[in-house]
């Protein structure tokens, strides 16, 4: 007889779904996935899916243009719920992250990362204002779902998982911010995209802890030395 015995698998942790963000789910309002491409932002996507209504989803990207990791959109299209709609927001401007950068003579950094609220935020948010008055069946209510986990950095641990945006909630709108992931280990997440029958994006495979601008100024140097090495001609630039 084999004496062989087997570690129980770990279980993922419940979604951070509090009663209040059920009931704006239950009630019709909008819920919109911020789409990075990268790991959280898919196994979010696969979860939420099973959640809330399609009719009721909206998947919005922020695009990065040169510096953001080739196939990014095309991996979001593969691996998104058919029949839900999908933004790809950019700058008012229209200008590449490079071009901002150009501009101002300096890069971002942990400090002045305008980075995320020139080309991520501000234009995530002016979409997400759009739709949610083009489609006025939302009731002006909107739950805006983003893929941060607690254990990437202290900064994020200290972020509250849910939340009301009151910069946003104005003129009749109600506007909460939700982080579902906020409780999984990175492990959690490529196990929910492996047992969805999914694979991550490429860049994973390829060397990269995490999928962000290509050279992104808060990545580990390990990430930068190997994103010089997959991406040369971006890294002389």
């Amino acid at each position: 007889m084999s004496t062989r015995t087997t570690t129980p698998r770990r279980l993922c942790p419940d979604l951070s779904l509090l009663p209040a963000c059920r009931a704006l789910i239950e009630g019709g309002a909008l819920v919109a996935l911020n789409h990075s491409g990268g790991k959280d932002s898919q196994a979010m996507t696969i979860l939420l899916e099973r959640l809330v209504p399609r009719a009721q989803l909206l998947i919005v990207h922020a695009s990065l243009g040169a510096v953001e990791w080739p196939g990014t959109v095309e991996h979001i299209e593969r691996t998104m719920p058919s029949g839900v709609p999908l933004i790809v927001a950019r700058t008012a401007s229209g200008k590449s992250l490079l071009e901002g950068i150009e501009q101002r003579g300096r890069f971002p950094d942990a400090a002045r990362r305008f980075c995320t609220s020139d080309w991520k935020r501000t234009p995530i948010e002016r979409e997400l204002r759009r739709y949610l008055k083009a489609h006025p069946r939302f009731g002006g209510r909107i739950v805006n779902a983003m893929g941060m986990r607690a254990s990437e950095s202290p900064a994020r641990s200290k972020r509250a998982p849910w939340r009301r945006n009151d910069r946003n909630s104005r003129a009749g709108r109600e506007w909460y911010d939700w982080l579902p992931m906020h409780g999984f280990e990175a492990a959690d997440v490529f196990r929910v995209i492996g047992d969805a029958g999914q694979s991550p994006h490429w860049a994973y495979a390829a060397g990269m802890s995490r999928l962000s601008c290509s050279f992104c100024i808060l990545a580990a140097r390990v990430d930068l030395r190997r994103a010089a090495t997959l991406r040369p001609r971006l890294y002389r630039e």
